[in-house]
């Protein structure tokens, strides 16, 4: 009657430690959150600076007009087809798809929730800055071809690139470490610089705003990546349901064939 005491915390131990196992550790910089508030603390610099002096405005505008100056059929095509790939209701149903595919197909449900936190963290970080910042938009009445005639005070950063930068940091991190992982990472960079790039040339950004993107969302991928290492295996362990369950199932399984084997012997 005393061993089962024992016997009871050793299984919960060895189904922590599956669960611990199951839970994938991302790639972390050292002070990971000395680094997430100096990307936070740029961002905030960049933004204030566009603010207090006009004459950056202006400038990045020109920069704006010229492109509008000089709009093609089909690279206006593309910009557009972005500006409604990686807008919100698009974005959504691109992030839900992919993480009940794995949940649901590749029956991982710790990578669909990790997909989906890393490629919804993009938005959460434009957005806040955002709010803080309230910088308007370019004036779509001044451009030679406004293509997206939108207005208002959540021009800095841009919504768009930082999640298509969350979105290559979350596609990333689900096949890091196999063949895909490499491919993966350089297409992700390069799809993130396009979706940039088509935000200046359709005129609703400023240059600034979609570097600042690319700031604020790796700021928040790592303070992220941060607290997924170190709270996720816990989070997990204690879910009724789910890995910790999973975990459960594969220890009673194996201590189910552990008599059979020792008969045998």
């Amino acid at each position: 009657m005393r061993s089962h005491p024992k016997q009871n915390t050793s299984t919960e131990g060895r189904a922590s430690a599956v669960v611990r196992h199951s839970v994938p550790l991302l790639p972390q910089t050292r002070f990971w959150l000395l680094w997430g508030i100096v990307l936070a603390a740029a961002v905030l610099a960049i933004g204030f600076s566009v603010q207090a002096v006009a004459g950056l405005t202006t400038g990045e505008f020109g920069i704006d007009q010229e492109l509008s100056r000089h709009h093609v059929g089909a690279l206006t095509t593309a910009a557009m087809a972005l500006n409604v790939l990686f807008a919100p209701v698009a974005g959504v149903c691109i992030v839900l798809v992919i993480g009940l595919y794995l949940c649901l197909v590749r029956k991982s449900f710790v990578r669909a929730v990790m997909f989906v936190l890393f490629a919804c963290s993009g938005w959460v970080a434009s957005e806040v800055f955002k709010l803080i910042v309230a910088r308007h938009r370019p004036n779509p009445a001044l451009l030679f071809d406004p293509l997206a005639p939108e207005t208002g005070s959540n021009s800095f950063p841009s919504g768009h690139t930082a999640f298509a930068v969350a979105l290559a940091f979350a596609l990333y991190f689900l096949v890091r470490g196999s063949r895909w992982g490499v491919i993966t990472a350089w297409a992700g960079a390069v799809m993130a610089v396009v979706v940039a790039w088509s935000r200046i040339y359709i005129g609703v950004h400023y240059p600034s705003d979609v570097v600042a993107s690319f700031l604020a969302t790796s700021a928040a991928v790592i303070v992220l990546a941060g607290l997924w290492n170190r709270y996720a295996p816990r989070v997990f362990a204690r879910l009724p349901f789910g890995v910790a369950s999973e975990a459960g199932a594969s220890e009673a399984a194996a201590s189910e064939a552990a008599p059979t084997q020792a008969h045998g012997s």
